[in-house]
């Protein structure tokens, strides 16, 4: 009995971040929710009572998934390609999880009292600036607060794009890569302290993993390891 309690609250949680995420606050209704659980309002209400509780556990829900993603990401070793990684990351689970797309719409919808999710990412996107700053990373000029500021700004907008549509395009890696050459272009500097140059940026892994060991160790600004050749090509 407790195991079938238990899916069926189960069940109801995952229509309920489908109708929030779809719908926001106002427009959710129990009747939906059962329907897509393909449950009674009775066992809908038993669980969860009433629709502030049932929001608020498909929001606890999805910060959890938010922090868990967060973890898995926390060992990033360079910082460029950490960044990289933790922005393309949080705007798919902002496209793919239906909790996260709730939390994010019931944020909107209800946000007093509520901790917005950027908090929970925040930090992670601090230290990482930090740490290139520290590295040298970052192109002169350009503080982590500023750094901060306009990368927190693309992290929303990628997050609400891939959460507001199922067009395929936003979902496209090579979409994403271009947006974050043109911002990390402006952001930062190779490891002498020098633009790099466009031919050793083009020969890059443009999805942010490792080329193979041949092809040279070092990283450029958009976070991607640049081939020995095409390091030289930088030269002196």
């Amino acid at each position: 009995m407790q195991e079938r309690a238990a899916r069926t609250r189960q069940a109801v949680l995952e229509a309920a971040a489908d109708e929030f995420a779809d719908r926001g606050y106002e427009g959710a209704s129990f009747q939906r929710v059962g329907r897509r659980a393909e449950t009674s309002i009775g066992a809908l209400t038993f669980h969860f009572g009433t629709k502030t509780v049932l929001a608020e556990e498909v929001r606890t829900a999805g910060r959890a998934r938010l922090r868990c993603c967060l973890a898995e990401l926390a060992s990033a070793g360079d910082p460029l390609r950490g960044l990289r990684t933790l922005i393309g990351s949080l705007a798919r689970l902002a496209h793919e999880d239906p909790f996260v797309r709730a939390a994010r719409r019931l944020e909107a919808d209800r946000p007093e009292g509520v901790p917005p999710l950027a908090e929970a990412w925040l930090p992670m996107l601090r230290d990482l600036l930090d740490r290139a700053h520290g590295a040298h990373r970052l192109r002169p000029g350009v503080s982590p607060e500023d750094a901060v500021a306009l990368l927190a700004h693309l992290t929303e907008g990628a997050m609400a794009a891939h959460g507001r549509t199922r067009d395929s395009a936003w979902d496209s890696v090579s979409v994403w890569d271009s947006v974050w050459d043109v911002v990390l272009h402006g952001l930062t500097v190779d490891l002498t302290g020098r633009p790099v140059p466009e031919e050793a940026r083009g020969t890059a892994d443009s999805a942010g993993r490792t080329v193979p060991e041949a092809a040279g160790g070092n990283v450029d600004p958009a976070g991607r390891t640049v081939p020995e050749a095409a390091r030289a090509s930088g030269g002196s």
